[in-house]
């Protein structure tokens, strides 16, 4: 259990600088609300990232097993991109910042992929509960060092300081990681010379896309360059990873599954324009300077994209996708259980996403104090909720436990609400024993200017009840997906398509929030985020008995 609450840490650590941290960073830098709301969508890796688990399902690393492998793997990574993550400027180099940004998101995502299907396997069916509530607090502890000691160290050094520092705590957990977890014995083991073909190929295949792009992107441009790449990439699986790597067929098939989700971004750009010259509109394209119209287009090329790539996988005999999606969808009520992940914590992520950026600037709390409340008070809601969460689902059991804290999940919105009506010091405010002064000791005679050692009551409630509910939601869903998924060869690429659904909300609601707070007002933003919670609790609510049937089944 000690390793389980070790890599709910890891997992936790990372999402916050593509998350609530990097709202701060780039408010910090005073970057456009709408461009910090169209940067959510940085985190779509952790919606796709079942396209990849089967590989990590499939290929072991040498010496280390397969998910001990693909953690020192995915872990190192991190680190190295959060070394050079603190050396850009949101200001200077948005772009670059954007694909720092990217990249952690996809290494994180990665990661998951590695450590929610170590949690599924080595976890017994009785210890369900207790797993999920101790990997929930694992990462929500992470949340909050990367969430919330990141703003009191921001504050001093700046964020770029604060990131390396988190790239060395990486690094560290990494480390820690492979001296306490303890390999999976029961796995079918592969050679690792099969591994080693395998990254081989992949060197060739992205040596193949570099040199197409390098010498067609200066000529052709972006629409034709990018997919005579994937043609080449396609054309060198064939004709050279065939020689080097014996199951080319799974190679070719996770290639052209990614052709096919290229082509439905394509086709799905090209019918919006031929929308717009048909009916007249003036400025309706990708770079369109109405903000609407562009997330629109975002949105509408990745629905396409999704089901193009699936498809393509059918076609291509992709096995290694396939028979573990054949596998779920054999289930009762399997689309009925996708539909329940996806809305379970909508409401959570509706209000989340821009929830930094309304305490800096609807507000007017300074980064010290939003980091000093979220690391103190946050962090013991943080615990009691998983502590609480963990107790009660071995009382309730799985369907009392959704419903009661997808119940707390909506209702902890109205912390944010009072906030955005009654505005700063509607209740008073409280100091705490840690003044500035004893701060000046700690941080090396530096200042922290912005902040008089005091903190908010209405703030340190609100995030008090986020903290605690959205703790114990997380910790139901958890249970409710490992309940889903069956422990064996395929655990990663599962629970990978499931928790992917679950990120959905964050990814496709998240850019949408900035909009809708500049049309409505903070106020009615959070009203609305709580209306957003009900259908999931409705859904929940019909599905009683095939949940508590699902739950008796894996008991």
């Amino acid at each position: 259990m000690a390793a389980i609450l070790l890599l709910g840490f890891a997992s936790g650590l990372p999402l916050a600088l593509t998350g609530q941290a990097m709202q701060s960073w780039l408010t910090a830098d005073n970057i456009d609300i709408k461009t910090i709301g169209l940067l959510a969508l940085v985190g779509l890796p952790y919606t796709y990232k079942f396209l990849w688990a089967p590989l990590m399902d499939r290929f072991e690393p040498p010496l280390l097993g397969r998910r001990k492998g693909w953690l020192l793997i995915t872990q190192s990574a991190l680190a190295l991109l959060l070394f050079f993550m603190a050396g850009v400027s949101p200001a200077g180099n948005i772009a670059l910042f954007a694909l720092c940004a990217v990249g952690v998101a996809f290494f994180s995502a990665s990661q998951d992929v590695v450590v929610d299907a170590y949690r599924v396997d080595v976890t017994e069916d009785a210890e369900r509960g207790v797993a999920a509530a101790l990997g929930v607090l694992g990462y929500r502890i992470a949340m909050l060092t990367s969430g919330g000691l990141a703003f009191l160290l921001a504050e001093i050094i700046g964020w770029g300081q604060t990131c390396a520092l988190l790239g060395g705590l990486m690094a560290g957990v990494a480390v820690l990681t492979q001296l306490i977890a303890p390999k999976l014995p029961f796995h079918e083991r592969h050679s690792s010379g099969e591994f080693l073909r395998f990254a081989l190929a992949l060197l060739l295949i992205a040596g193949s896309v570099g040199l197409t792009l390098w010498l067609l992107l200066p000529l052709l441009g972006q629409a034709w360059a990018i997919p005579l790449a994937l043609l080449a990439a396609v054309a060198c699986t064939w004709l050279v990873a065939a020689r080097v790597f014996g199951e080319w067929r799974q190679l070719a098939g996770f290639i052209a599954m990614l052709a096919g989700a290229w082509l439905g971004y394509l086709l799905a750009q090209q019918a919006l324009l031929l929308l717009g010259y048909l009916a007249g509109w003036s400025d309706f394209s990708p770079d369109s300077k109405n903000n609407w119209v562009g997330l629109l287009f975002v949105m509408c090329e990745l629905a396409l994209a999704i089901p193009c790539a699936l498809k393509a996988a059918r076609l291509a005999r992709f096995e290694l996708l396939l028979a573990p999606m054949q596998q779920y969808f054999r289930m009762e009520n399997a689309w009925a259980f996708l539909l329940l992940i996806i809305l379970y914590k909508l409401c959570d992520a509706f209000a989340g996403v821009l929830s930094v950026t309304f305490l800096q600037k609807g507000i007017g709390f300074s980064m010290a104090e939003i980091g000093v409340v979220n690391k103190v008070v946050g962090m013991i809601a943080t615990i009691l909720g998983g502590i609480v969460g963990g107790v009660l689902m071995l009382r309730l059991r799985l369907y009392k436990s959704l419903l009661l804290f997808g119940i707390l999940q909506v209702i902890s919105n109205l912390g944010f609400w009072a906030l955005a009506v009654f505005g700063k010091g509607a209740l008073g405010s409280l100091h705490l024993p840690l003044s500035p002064e004893t701060l000046r000791v700690f941080m090396n005679g530096k200042t922290i200017t912005a902040w008089d050692g005091g903190f908010d009551i209405l703030l340190a409630g609100a995030m008090s009840i986020d903290n605690f509910a959205g703790g114990m939601g997380t910790a139901a869903l958890v249970a409710f997906l490992m309940a889903l998924c069956k422990r064996g060869e395929a655990s990663a690429t599962h629970y990978a398509m499931l928790s992917a659904l679950a990120a959905v909300g964050r990814i496709y609601v998240g850019p949408s929030s900035g909009y809708l707070v500049e049309q409505v007002g903070w106020v009615h933003f959070f009203e609305i985020s709580m209306l957003v919670g009900l259908p999931g609790l409705l859904l929940l609510w019909r599905l009683k008995d095939k949940v508590m049937r699902l739950d008796q089944a894996n008991t």
